[in-house]
């Protein structure tokens, strides 16, 4: 159960699922951020116009302070009549202005306050209108009514007899005897009074005798002479007191006015600034809800993911531990059959070389021995291709003994085209045996010495050439070959090697140099080698300091290019030609 847990071919389900859950913490990121920072910005902007809002209700409170100390300085004023308490009351008016018109600044900057004012203010009640009303009555109060004045009444002046009369004056006094200083001082403190008393009396006689008729007539006279002056001054004070009141009420009704269109403008802003306060701060409740409900959902979806992609990587871990032990015992079995193959080979290889050795003795006795040209011929083509085998059972050892171990060329002066011309001789038997046309184009100087090694050219061409054989049957294998001159001291061998067989795939292309590789066609060919030919053949080309390309399709065939640079026998005196 565990294992079908493990099941490798889970990976790229788990892989796909953890880059699935990094992009949605990606996302839940770049979601966080934009809450924060644009519904962040929204919210910010609320509570700035909240805060504004805030202020503007301090106006309002100050205005309807401003319109009570009106009221107080009207109704003094109304009182008194002082002259003070007018101007304490303008005074105030005007600072109600003011805080009307610090309103309507922020009106014209706030389309929803000015939707609110416009939905409960009439056309009658405009801040402008009440510095008008202002000025209006501000003149009117230069002119106040007229007082009514009380006037001294003065009566008639009417002829007396005084003359008439006689007026005598007379003084009696007690008989207290009047005290000392000291007496005096005594009686005051013990709350003694004794007060010598005066009396004064004073009689009018009149010389004339009395006429009550006359005195009656004049006292009737008087009396409606009051009268009739009493009545005309009522009248007059009553029509002054008519057009007095009149006058008042005029006067006063402007001040009425005053206070009542200001009343009415204060309640329509307090209203509108009430209600505007209560929209934000609905608005602000509702956006910092959904910024708090967007947060809250974005960190447990975020908790969610990071849990998921906890396990995933724990699942994922797991597998890999598990895995790498797989990898580890293969990787010891598969170095253990390396090393058995490389015995193998090696045993092989060493067994060979005494047998081939022997051969090569035999050859040279024959050799010494016949005189036909013929078997001659033959016997140099045996002992070269037994030569050949010997070489590569050598290469074989070598390689199975170190694959780490450094190559170097060995290095002796022979003729080239003599050289590849052997090997031409000898392998085109071998290229014979499958029914291949071996067309080869030597462009090779015929005098061209150089000082390199002839043993690894050798290798190069029999392994090419024998992979070309390999995997081609009753077709054709093309030999060019060609010389370019670098410098003075070297030239440049330029071999082709073309033919017509089995091809090899895209997928092998790029691993036909890997040590052992022998691709997916080999099941279709027979005497396979060891896989060591051209991972062999590069090699050797890259000690020349040379490159190799092959360039193949799949049943049309194969075409390999290689390079490798000769240095020139300049001893003898010869020079490269192409």
């Amino acid at each position: 159960m565990k294992n079908k847990f493990l099941n490798f071919k889970l990976r790229k389900l788990v892989h796909y699922s953890l880059i699935l859950c990094i992009l949605l913490i990606q996302i839940i990121i770049a979601i966080f951020f934009y809450n924060e920072f644009v519904n962040g910005k929204k919210l910010k902007f609320i509570k700035d116009q909240l805060e504004e809002s805030r202020a503007l209700g301090g106006l309002t409170d100050n205005s309807r302070k401003d319109f009570m100390d009106a009221q107080d300085h009207l109704q003094k004023y109304m009182a008194t009549q002082d002259k003070n308490d007018l101007q304490l009351y303008f005074k105030s008016l005007r600072k109600l202005k003011t805080n009307f018109d610090k309103i309507g600044e922020y009106e014209n900057t706030s389309p929803r306050l000015k939707k609110n004012l416009a939905l409960r203010s009439q056309d009658t009640l405009k801040a402008a209108k009440l510095k008008t009303l202002i000025d209006s009555v501000y003149q009117t109060s230069l002119n106040p009514p007229t007082k009514i004045e009380d006037k001294q009444y003065e009566p008639a002046k009417y002829k007396n007899d005084f003359e008439d009369f006689k007026i005598q004056t007379r003084t009696y006094a007690d008989t207290v005897k009047k005290k000392g200083f000291f007496g005096r001082l005594k009686d005051a403190v013990t709350g003694k009074v004794d007060v010598q008393k005066e009396s004064t009396v004073i009689t009018m006689t009149n010389n004339k005798t009395i006429d009550l008729s006359q005195v009656k007539s004049k006292m009737d006279n008087t009396i409606k002479s009051i009268d009739k002056h009493y009545a005309a001054e009522v009248k007059k004070v009553q029509l002054l007191a008519a057009i007095s009141q009149k006058n008042n009420l005029q006067f006063y009704s402007n001040f009425s006015k005053l206070l009542v269109y200001s009343n009415n403008l204060i309640e329509v802003y307090e209203n509108a600034i009430r209600d505007f306060k209560s929209e934000l701060e609905r608005e602000y409740n509702e956006q910092s809800s959904n910024n708090n409900r967007i947060r809250t959902y974005l960190v447990l979806g975020l908790m969610i993911l990071m849990f998921i992609v906890s396990i995933l990587i724990m699942y994922f871990t797991r597998m890999a531990f598990v895995y790498e032990q797989k990898l580890d015992t293969a990787n010891k079995e598969i170095k253990k059959n390396l090393n058995f193959k490389n015995r193998i080979l090696g045993m092989l290889s060493h067994d060979l070389r005494s047998p081939l050795k022997i051969i090569n003795i035999f050859i040279d006795k024959i050799h010494r021995t016949t005189e036909d040209e013929t078997i001659k011929d033959y016997l140099k083509s045996i002992k070269f291709t037994n030569s050949t085998l010997l070489l590569q059972s050598n290469q074989i050892l070598e390689y199975t003994k170190n694959e780490n171990a450094e190559k170097e060329l060995i290095q002796s002066v022979f003729n080239l085209k003599d050289e590849i011309s052997s090997i031409v001789k000898v392998i085109t038997p071998y290229l014979e045996t499958r029914n291949n046309r071996f067309m080869v184009t030597d462009r090779i100087p015929d005098h061209l010495v150089v000082y390199s090694d002839n043993i690894r050219i050798n290798q190069i061409f029999m392994n090419i050439l024998g992979n070309a054989n390999k995997f081609t049957e009753n077709g054709q294998i093309d030999l060019v070959m060609a010389t370019e001159p670098l410098g003075e001291n070297k030239i440049s061998l330029i071999t082709t090697v073309g033919d017509t067989g089995v091809g090899i795939s895209e997928s092998d292309l790029g691993k036909i140099f890997d040590p052992y590789y022998q691709g997916m066609v080999s099941d279709e060919v027979d005497n396979l080698g060891a896989g060591l030919g051209l991972n062999l053949v590069k090699e050797i080309v890259e000690l020349f300091d040379g490159d190799i390309s092959v360039e193949s399709k799949l049943h049309k065939g194969t075409k390999v290019t290689f390079r490798i640079n000769l240095n020139l026998n300049n001893n003898n005196g010869n020079t490269s030609s192409k």
